[in-house]
C-alpha cells in the first residue's frame, strides 16, 4: 500500500474565508481548476458546473482556484468573483480564495499538482487559466489538462475514475 498523498493535508482558504483541507473529499475524484472571471475561457464555468451537478453522487468534487496571474483576469475580490460565478453561471461547486499558481508566491497546492504532473516538456509552471488537474480516489494527479481542454472532453477520464 502506498503512503496516503500529502493533498489533504495542504490548508486551503474557501472563497468564504474558511480555512479548511482537502481532507473532507478524501477518497473522491478531483478536479481542481485555475479559473477567472474575465478570460477568453470562462464560458467554462458552464461545463465545470454541469459536470458537478451530474457525477458529484457519484463522487466527483470540481474545486475551483481564482488565480490574478495571467493576464489579469481575475481583478475581483472574494465577494466580486462569488457573484459573478453564482450570478452568470450558477456555480455551485466549492470556489476558493484567489491564489497564486507560480513563481515564488504558488499556493502550496499548486506546488503539489504541478510536481506531481508536470506539463509539456517537464514544464511545472501553468501556462493559462482554466488548467485542470485530474486526481483519483487515492489522492494522485493522473492528469494534467490544458485550457482548451474542454469540460466536456473530461467527461470520459473522470467517468472512469468514479
Amino acid at each position: 500500500m502506498s503512503a496516503p498523498s500529502p493533498l489533504y493535508d495542504i490548508p486551503l482558504q474557501t472563497i468564504d474565508g474558511e480555512t479548511q483541507t482537502l481532507t473532507r473529499h478524501r477518497g473522491k475524484v478531483l478536479l481542481i481548476v485555475n479559473v477567472a472571471s474575465k478570460c477568453g475561457y470562462t464560458p467554462q464555468y458552464a461545463g465545470l458546473e454541469a459536470l458537478w451537478r451530474k457525477y458529484r453522487e457519484k463522487g466527483l468534487v470540481v474545486l475551483g482556484f481564482p488565480c490574478d496571474q495571467f493576464g489579469f483576469q481575475e481583478p475581483g475580490d472574494a465577494l466580486e468573483i462569488k457573484q459573478f460565478c453564482s450570478l452568470t453561471y450558477d456555480v455551485t461547486f466549492p470556489m476558493f480564495a484567489k491564489i497564486e499558481v507560480n513563481g515564488a508566491g504558488a499556493h502550496p497546492l499548486y506546488q503539489f499538482l504541478k510536481s506531481e504532473r508536470p506539463g509539456l516538456l517537464g514544464s511545472e509552471a501553468v501556462k493559462w487559466n482554466f488548467t485542470k488537474f485530474l486526481v483519483n480516489r487515492e489522492g494522485r494527479v493522473v492528469k494534467r489538462l490544458a485550457p482548451t481542454d474542454t469540460p466536456e472532453q473530461l467527461e470520459p477520464a473522470i467517468v472512469k475514475r468514479l
